[in-house]
């Protein structure tokens, strides 16, 4: 009788959620400047978040504070920022896929060699590093013909802690 029970209880739970997903409409909604239909709201969303452009800015933002970290010896702001800058580039080859492989170098060899410098908690070393992870910027921007952004070490921009222009 258990299992006659159970048998049953199975089939009618089948059938409700059989039932509910052959019912089970899906509604459009509107936002409040995201409007249209499904193909249009995308096509918003996509222009919104643009293609690598705004990858660019966050990895901008991000190496003048690693480079920041690093000479005030703040090794783990510096290793925050260098896990930020190597998310954000990933999510903007997600979005423009042909940058993949101008910047192979950077995420496949100069991030990996600038976290070994935070890691070495060096400042030396970082230095080096950073300066390399500066010249592989340039040569992305090279093979992707941006050759007019020109990334410099933050210290010729800007004082850093500790040091003075």
């Amino acid at each position: 009788m258990r299992k006659i029970s159970l048998l049953l209880v199975s089939f009618l739970f089948l059938a409700c959620v059989q039932n509910s997903s052959t019912d089970n409409k899906v509604e459009e909604v509107q936002g409040e400047w995201i409007k249209g239909d499904a193909d249009e709201k995308l096509e918003i969303i996509e222009e919104h978040f643009q293609g690598f452009g705004k990858a660019m800015w966050e990895v901008s933002y991000r190496y003048k504070e690693l480079y920041v970290a690093g000479m005030d010896e703040n090794w783990e702001y510096a290793e925050h920022h260098v896990e930020e800058m190597e998310e954000a580039i990933e999510l903007g080859l997600q979005r423009r896929p042909k940058h993949a492989k101008a910047s192979e170098h950077f995420l496949q060899v100069a991030i990996p060699e600038i976290e070994k410098a935070i890691e070495a908690k060096n400042r030396d070393l970082f230095e080096e590093k950073f300066e390399e992870l500066r010249q592989s910027c340039n040569a992305c921007h090279m093979m992707r013909d941006h050759e007019f952004i020109k990334i410099k070490t933050p210290k010729d921009y800007y004082s850093v802690v500790g040091e003075e222009k």
